[in-house]
């Protein structure tokens, strides 16, 4: 039998055992697709939209674990990395005088101009200035000398236990005298205490 020769009116669908093979085919084919795309619509379309959600949420925890297991693998390496860096705070931190030390430290710079041989026109100590957890003391001096006793001093101060920084240096001749003159602030840092900060 043709499909051509079927006449649609002539279909009972009350005796669907009748139809000629094809129809049946085509029919239950028909209702097979509307039941598939009524599937897919009303229930794999939202599981296919949670599957692709939870692909990216594995993709992500899978670069986390990778990431977290790499730090893991070098846990050892980062912890003795964070004790150097702990004793070299340490260590800074000790070159750092505290309120009791700065006056002795004032007196080691001074010391330090005199024993190269300048002769101080000016040792002033300014007022602190805190910083996060440390404070900076500018201290203004001007001092005659030579070349090599401005040298000297810089390299004292530079030896000297304790940081100590030199900033603004100025250096001009002396009228009416082969000496030159250096002004320049000296700065040193002091450990802001728990109290302090």
């Amino acid at each position: 039998m043709n499909l051509s020769d079927i006449d649609l009116n002539d279909l009972d669908f009350s005796n669907v055992s009748n139809w000629p093979a094809s129809m049946r085919l085509i029919t239950v084919g028909l209702v097979f697709l509307a039941v598939g795309g009524l599937g897919y619509w009303f229930d794999l379309k939202d599981q296919k939209l949670h599957l692709e959600q939870v692909v990216k949420k594995e993709t992500e925890l899978k670069a986390s674990f990778e990431d977290k297991a790499a730090k893991a693998a070098n846990l050892e390496a980062y912890e003795q990395q964070l004790e150097e860096m702990r004793q070299s705070f340490g260590t800074m931190l000790r070159q750092l005088p505290n309120k009791t030390q700065v006056a002795g430290l004032l007196v080691d710079v001074s010391q330090s101009g005199l024993a190269s041989g300048l002769e101080f026109d000016l040792f002033r100590p300014r007022d602190e200035i805190p910083r996060e957890f440390y404070a900076e003391l500018p201290i203004s001096v001007k001092v005659k000398g030579t070349y090599h006793e401005f040298g000297a001093f810089v390299s004292a101060v530079a030896a000297l236990p304790r940081i100590v920084t030199i900033h603004d240096i100025i250096i001009s001749p002396e009228e009416g005298s082969d000496e030159l003159t250096m002004e320049l602030t000296a700065k040193t840092y002091r450990y802001l205490e728990e109290e302090e900060g």
